[in-house]
């Protein structure tokens, strides 16, 4: 895009009415860092990268166009409170796709955060009692307690196996309460929790390191053998497995909806209890999560306490692709005679800037065939909570990327993160596809169940519920 383009772009957004003039800007902690955002050179190279952007093609709907938002509030020439600019910053699906191409390494995801956060506590007052205590009741109560989460989950499981939420789906209600997209999303929530109790599991030949594994929140509860499928795969690859009970939320949903006062309270609490642990590594089998658990030496970069603590932790973290990938593993794997296409998580391929190591291991298997689909790697629509907070997107990009993947004809999807795994699964199903969607650890875990002519196990594997 030429300069004059970019200029008239940005002319006809400082016209429209939902941008105004400076009254709340940037204060206090969390500001977006000047030294960041000024590294944007406004090549444009990261327009083609953006899920927003190629859908729309709109300047401020781009990572340049966003980052030229923040800069104009840091500034003082934008109201932060301005819808235009609170718009922005939601829609943005914090996917780092830009990240990975910047030639002038611009970490937008260290200004989108910021900003939401500013942005969040500015609008406090504005929301109201209720708002504010639903909103505290999701961040703070729900995924800021396993136990609860727990609770919450059984709640759904009892709906979905006594039939209800199938019922409320085909009978149209859904549609009609504007609930329809939430229902079709809703994961099967498993029969047997995955609930950290400070199990240790013994390494399976020489032992090569002892990992912490992350239980996590929805994967734990909606993706529980995916969970156990990884304690497994570890031990197989010579490892003590560790899951310590003091483990809690790693703190991405709370960081990326703009709440990181409420993020680093949770990643104090996995920083210790990895640090008591004697752990060698803290294992993630969730890019989401991971790409958080390896940034909290920057969630921390303004408190001299924590800071040094938060850096170590983080350079322990490993998502548990990459890690295997690394140590390698037991290669007496059993034959699974299937076509596999590769969706590759945001915050694996983006964040982390992992994309070989779950190829290599998918490769590894003996009969699999692995075929590549068209744009791999541009987002979903998942991203965390944004097919709740910004459906019209999220569906746009779930369409996008099951047309994808049913374009390659495999009959299976492998893929590293819980949220892109019922994405996609939505998406695939809405074109009448049959084919499944699986986590590269269950597809390894499979073939080594073959491989010992073990039946795989009963626990649901966390697939929507509604089909």
């Amino acid at each position: 895009m030429s300069d004059a383009t970019v200029a008239a772009h940005e002319q006809a957004a400082a016209a429209l009415a939902d941008f105004v003039p400076a009254a709340n800007g940037f204060s206090g902690r969390d500001v977006p860092a000047d030294d960041i955002f000024n590294r944007c050179v406004r090549c444009g190279l990261c327009l083609p990268t953006c899920p927003t952007y190629v859908e729309t093609m709109v300047e401020t709907s781009s990572p340049r166009g966003r980052i030229a938002l923040i800069k104009s509030v840091a500034e003082g020439q934008l109201d932060m409170l301005s819808p235009g600019f609170v718009h922005q910053m939601s829609e943005c699906l914090d996917c780092r796709a830009c990240e990975a191409v910047c030639p002038s390494g611009v970490e937008y995801g260290k200004l989108l955060e910021p900003a939401r956060t500013q942005i969040n506590r500015a609008l406090e007052q504005q929301r109201g009692p209720v708002r504010n205590f639903v909103r505290h009741l999701l961040l703070h109560v729900l995924f800021g307690n396993l136990a609860v989460m727990r609770v919450v989950s059984r709640l759904l499981w009892l709906v979905q196996r006594l039939g209800l939420q199938a019922m409320v789906h085909k009978s149209g209600l859904a549609r009609l309460l504007g609930m329809q997209q939430m229902i079709e999303l809703a994961p099967r929530v498993s029969d047997k929790f995955f609930v950290a109790r400070d199990q240790r599991w013994e390494a399976k030949g020489a032992k090569k390191a002892t990992v912490f594994l992350h239980g996590g929140c929805i994967m734990a509860t909606a993706f529980a053998e995916i969970d156990f499928a990884t304690v497994r795969v570890l031990q197989r690859a010579g490892c003590e497995v560790l899951a310590p009970a003091a483990q809690g939320c790693c703190g991405a949903i709370t960081v990326h909806a703009g709440d990181m006062d409420a993020g680093r309270e949770l990643a104090k609490r996995n920083i210790d209890a990895f640090e008591r642990s004697g752990a060698d590594y803290y294992v993630i089998n969730a890019a989401g999560c991971g790409s958080t658990l390896k940034e909290y030496g920057h969630l921390f970069h303004e408190d001299p306490e924590w800071h040094a603590r938060a850096v170590r932790f983080s350079a322990k973290v490993r998502d548990v692709t990459e890690f295997l990938d690394q140590i390698g593993i037991d290669e007496n794997l059993g034959r699974i005679e299937t076509t596999v296409t590769y969706q590759e998580p945001c915050h694996l391929v983006h964040a982390q800037r992992i994309t070989q190591a779950p190829r290599n291991l998918l490769r590894k298997i003996p009969g699999l065939t692995l075929v590549e689909m068209n744009e791999s790697s541009l987002c979903c629509g998942s991203a965390g909570i944004y097919n709740v907070t910004q459906p019209e997107m999220s569906q746009r990009l779930m369409e996008r990327k099951a047309k994808n993947a049913a374009a390659t004809g495999a009959s299976c999807c492998a893929t590293a993160n819980p949220g892109c795994q019922l994405q996609v699964q939505a998406g695939l199903r809405r074109e009448g596809s049959t084919m499944s969607v699986r986590h590269v650890i269950e597809l390894l875990d499979e073939s080594y169940r073959i491989a010992d002519a073990v039946p795989a196990p009963a626990t649901s594997r966390g697939t929507p519920a509604t089909r």
